[in-house]
């Protein structure tokens, strides 16, 4: 068993992180040291951990390497073998982002220069979807792009490398969150109702399809509130629904005022599987607690889409509903928020609060 941490300890956090094997630690990052093996580790290393005597914390590879240490060969410390798998499935995207038909699982391993059950296996670990699945999203894109440019629907679909227009309408929400002459039409046909209401940070807006809620702004004026709703669906006949929106309102404005519990809505998402894939693992975050960009990345099996990850957040069209606020910096920094950093702050704070209220009365 491992020892326990001396309560004077100033490393404890780093060793109870070893402990717990965080792979984004709480108190920031770091490697340690097993001085009887001498290698160093991330805190993730699924190898069993080391004594807390034999330990030491470093601030980075240099340091470690400095002290004499080595790169652990199972967890990879330097990256090295992730930056290579990283190119190699980078280069199998580019050849299905450059193929007019999906190219076969056989020629995208020989790509790669790997067996196809191990390069399967990479490409599942490094984007979080399957070639096939990530083909059907780059198919999607063209299809979404051929469309928003007023291309029939046919040609789109023709151009996009789908064999049949029945193959799109099969699945909607999969390529496009909505049919493909609704894309084409920016929304045309489609009734998005809308209420405006105060709240304890400024103007509301909640926008609703008839399948649940595809918008939240505050902290902005309604007018600018409803223009950005207006970008994204600049076709869709838009009407107040005050009344029918009312219990909606009243929940939004009460999280915000209060966050003491998830904001349970049913919702209405429209983006890429990318996208969507980030916004669900945001609605796993529980209350009062924040994952880095690295480690929403991480946690949806694509570690190497840090950049991604952040873009998604930004496009997150249902704030509050969708926590994107519950996501910080690597070393705990906010970062930028669409509604203004003092009130992600705010938010967080009041999450944090009620976290700490409910575990008091347990």
């Amino acid at each position: 068993m491992p020892e326990a941490p001396h309560p004077t300890d100033p490393e404890t956090a780093r060793w109870q992180a070893v402990l717990a094997r965080e792979a984004v630690p709480a108190c920031g990052p770091f490697l340690y040291g097993v001085t009887t093996q001498g290698v160093f580790c991330r805190p993730g290393c699924p190898a069993r951990p080391p004594l807390r005597r034999n330990t030491r914390f470093f601030a980075d590879a240099a340091d470690a390497e400095a002290a004499g240490f080595r790169a652990c060969k199972r967890c990879d410390p330097k990256g090295e073998r992730a930056r290579l798998h990283a190119e190699a499935v980078a280069a199998a995207c580019a050849m299905i982002e450059a193929a007019e038909a999906m190219p076969s699982l056989a020629a995208l391993a020989d790509r790669a220069g790997y067996a196809r059950h191990h390069f399967l296996r990479l490409f599942r670990e490094v984007t979080g979807v399957t070639p096939r699945s990530y083909a059907e999203g780059v198919r999607a894109r063209r299809l979404q792009a051929a469309l928003a440019a007023g291309d029939r629907v046919a040609e789109a679909v023709a151009g996009a490398g789908f064999g049949s227009e029945s193959r799109v309408y099969e699945d909607t929400a999969k390529h496009l969150g909505m049919t493909p002459g609704a894309a084409r039409r920016g929304g045309a046909g489609e009734t998005i109702r809308i209420a405006h209401a105060a709240s304890a940070m400024g103007p509301l807006l909640v926008g609703a399809t008839e399948k649940g809620v595809c918008f939240i702004g505050f902290a902005e004026p309604p007018e600018a509130l409803e223009g950005d709703l207006r970008a994204r669906f600049p076709r869709a006949r838009i009407e107040a629904a005050d009344e029918a929106l009312a219990g909606t309102v009243r929940a939004v404005a009460a999280f915000i005022a209060e966050p003491a519990s998830a904001l349970a809505l049913p919702l209405d998402l429209r983006g890429t599987a990318f996208q969507r894939q980030v916004w669900e693992a945001l609605r796993r975050i529980p209350l009062g607690e924040t994952r880095s960009y690295a480690g929403l990345a991480a946690e949806i099996g694509n570690p190497a889409a840090v950049r991604a990850v952040a873009r998604a957040c930004a496009r997150n069209p249902v704030s509050l509903a969708v926590p994107c606020h519950r996501v910080v910096g690597s070393g705990g920094d906010l970062t930028g928020y669409r509604w203004g950093v003092p009130r992600k702050a705010a938010l967080l704070a009041g999450e944090r609060a009620a976290r700490d209220a409910g575990a008091t009365k347990k």
